[in-house]
Formats: C-alpha cells, structure tokens, sequence
C-alpha cells in the first residue's frame, strides 16, 4: 500500500454519494464543475484517500476537451474526443457525479453504438505549451485531414484512401447508397502522389501557459 500522510489512509475504492457506483483508481469519472452551464470534467483517478474524519479526497489526471486546449477545437475533432494531460489535481470525492469510460481511438471506432458515458483519446496533451504526442497523425481524403470518426467516410476501390462524400461533391445520402466507390484520381487514372502523408496537430508557436485550476 501507498505511503500517505500521518492521519491520512489509502482507500481501495469509492461509493458516489447517492448511487451504488463504485469507483477505484484507474477509472474515468465525471467530476462537477463550478460553472452549471458547463459539461461535467472528465478525470482519471490516480488515488484515494480519506483523513482522520473520514473525508475523501482524490488524486485525478484531468482529461481536457478539445475547446480547453491552447489551440482550441479544430476540424479533424470527434464530439466525444478528450487529451489525456500531465495536470494533476486533488478534489473532494463529493464533487464526482459518474463514471465514463475513455476508449482508446481504435476500440472508439468499433463501438456499434456510443453512449453518453463513451468518450475516447488518441492524444496526450501538455498543459503548459499546448503541445501533443503524437504531434503527427495520418490523414486522408482531398482536405487531407486526420480522421474524425463522427464523419461518414468512402473508401475508394482503387488507392484504399477515404474520402469525405462533401469533397468528393457527393451527399451523404448518395454516399450510403453508393455499391463501390473510385476517387477523382483512379478514375482519371492520375497517379501523382499526395503531397502530405501527416499532420501536425501542436500549435506552431510554443506558448507558456500555466494549466488551468479547476474551481469547485
């Protein structure tokens, strides 16, 4: 067992006020945050602890949602999309309201369907400059964009690359109904290679940034 402080011992896990949902280190949960309009945070716990009055504390690594990074939400971003931050903080476990589950970015695209507990990560983020590893990540289609996996995607029968139906001047409806699907330049037999195969998702201008504090 983790050394803790003198009065304070390690708890192994945590009951949610006024549900039967019990939490332990290692899970995701959702946290409240001061501002009612706002989306509850989203936090790994890390630690559980209570002190000599049995009042519960825990250790959580905050996951940021695309709008709280430095470079804000960007295109290429899914709607349930969360950074996994080096900004660590410690909270009373009143202010926990669920659990969540945070999915790796492969195991998100195989979900049939995505609850509102469902978010997933493919990017670790760092508070104070704004930057991500990895800094790079594949793209596809015309736009050569990373792939967001709210959007419907065609894969061409000749290159194997997907597209976007909207740049490809298609609807979506025309898409799903589409048996097989060649890109502009199979069909036209154009094999000129694409200029980028990745794309840098850190800002370009390094800022110093202190991480933000999250008021309860």
């Amino acid at each position: 067992m983790a050394k803790t402080k003198p009065g304070k011992k390690d708890l192994d896990s945590y009951t949610i006020k006024g549900t039967h949902k019990v939490v332990r280190p290692g899970d995701c949960v959702l946290m409240r945050p001061s501002d009612s309009d706002k989306p509850p945070y989203v936090a790994r716990v890390e630690k559980i602890e209570a002190d000599h009055r049995n009042n519960v504390k825990v250790r959580v690594r905050w996951y940021y949602r695309p709008e709280e990074s430095i470079g804000g939400r960007r295109q290429f971003h899914g709607a349930k999309e969360l950074f996994l931050s080096d900004h660590y903080d410690v909270q009373s476990a009143h202010t926990i309201e669920g659990k969540c589950i945070v999915h790796s970015f492969k195991n998100y695209t195989k979900l049939e369907n995505v609850g509102t507990e469902d978010y997933f990560c493919r990017f670790e983020y760092k508070a104070s400059t704004g930057g991500f590893t990895p800094d790079r990540v594949a793209v596809y289609c015309k736009c050569e964009m990373p792939y967001n996996p709210d959007d419907l995607m065609v894969q061409c029968e000749g290159c194997k690359d997907w597209f976007h139906p909207s740049c490809m001047g298609m609807t979506i409806e025309e898409a799903k109904k589409l048996d097989q699907f060649m890109c502009s330049d199979c069909s036209s037999d154009d094999d000129a290679k694409r200029s980028l195969n990745s794309f840098p998702v850190s800002p370009s201008v390094e800022a110093k940034v202190e991480p933000k504090r999250r008021k309860r």
